[in-house]
């Protein structure tokens, strides 16, 4: 018999990269298994998860406009749309499964899936669960988590500590160091800090190293900044009169791997597929948790990690004044590093796709 699922959600790397490393987990166990993801239009998923392979289709579904609240007619009328869409995927696809990893997309999907009775998978990422999968999660039959401390949320009897999957690409770091020197032109001799702020790119991290470039090229380290594309032209800008072979300005970081390889320290937001893969590869972090996520949910995921001994945290409103400063602090103090290395990785789950997908076909069984 062939099995056919949909994965449903999107909107950032950080729903869209465990999304297709579900998808490929079930594939391995299941090679005949028909899969397909349904997303928003106009969003990252859009072109992603054609790229790894897989269909997709786009629903007309947006958030809700805080700030000009007379579009908010047109964004109720996509979401009932989005809802007639969906049942339509629904009762022409014929899934024996649907999951949710997050996003605008799973709200309506996971509607209409359970309205035909298929049975629905929630992945909850965060340590402080959205309004959407608290909604769902009364028809849901499992919910996979990457926090203890869940049923607070949740019912506990659905409950299922998986942790966040991560990019397979990620857990064979430990070979790549000398090709990572290389690739990026810099000194093995040299500590190396990562500046990252999502796919996206995050505005305080980098207006708070663009203020603190004086500092850092007076210290004896090399940096790899991650700009994201929307701020790169002014990044590249600031650093002209500091240019150095140390520092490594990019709007996106194509091989995450070898960047992650030679870190000796990472600043991060704190998005929940960013801390999974943290955890899993033991790096120390000093984490500035965006304040423009539902829920603030990013600054829970870091007070998981900071309340474990785990990761340094700085409020994205104190960013601009310490962060620098406390990089190049915490970069020399190799004590320190190791033992916010040796605690993050207490907290890694592993094999977390795979463990989704046995739950998933546990189901149908």
């Amino acid at each position: 018999m062939k099995h056919k699922f949909i994965i449903s959600g999107g909107g950032t790397g950080g729903h869209i990269f465990p999304a297709i490393s579900i998808a490929n987990a079930l594939k391995k166990r299941l090679p005949d298994a028909e899969i397909l993801f349904v997303g928003a239009l106009g969003r990252m998923e859009m072109e992603r998860v054609p790229a790894a392979g897989y269909p997709i289709e786009g629903l007309p579904i947006s958030g809700l406009d805080r700030k000009n609240k007379l579009r908010n007619v047109n964004v109720l009328w996509n979401l009932l749309l989005s809802l007639v869409l969906a049942r339509q995927i629904i009762r022409r696809f014929k899934p024996d499964a649907v999951i949710g990893v997050g996003g605008y997309a799973s709200a309506p999907t996971l509607r209409a899936a359970s309205a035909f009775g298929v049975p629905t998978v929630l992945q909850e990422q965060n340590s402080y669960a959205g309004v959407t999968n608290k909604l769902l999660a009364k028809k849901a039959k499992r919910i996979c988590v990457a926090y203890e401390g869940m049923e607070k949320f949740f019912p506990k009897d659905k409950i299922v500590l998986t942790g966040n999957p991560v990019r397979q690409d990620l857990f064979s770091i430990a070979q790549k160091t000398k090709e990572a020197f290389q690739f990026f032109g810099l000194d093995p001799k040299k500590k190396t800090i990562l500046v990252v702020g999502g796919s996206l790119g995050a505005r305080t991290i980098n207006q708070s190293i663009i203020g603190g470039l004086e500092s850092l090229a007076k210290a004896d380290v090399q940096v790899i900044w991650q700009t994201g594309k929307f701020y790169i032209d002014n990044a590249r800008k600031a650093t002209e009169s500091f240019a150095s072979p140390n520092l490594l300005v990019t709007d996106f970081v194509s091989r995450m791997d070898l960047a992650y390889s030679i870190a000796d320290l990472v600043v991060s937001r704190a998005g929940a597929s960013s801390i999974s893969e943290l955890c899993l590869l033991a790096k120390p972090v000093i984490l500035v948790p965006s304040p423009n996520v539902a829920e603030d949910h990013q600054t829970q995921n870091a007070l998981a990690l900071v309340r474990k001994d785990a990761a340094i945290m700085i409020r994205d409103c104190d960013a601009k004044e310490h962060l620098v400063a406390k990089a190049l602090e915490l970069i020399i103090n190799d004590a320190e590093l190791k033992r916010l290395s040796e605690n993050i990785l207490k907290l890694a789950e592993k094999n977390s796709a795979d463990r989704i997908a046995d739950e998933i076909i546990k189901l149908l069984n």
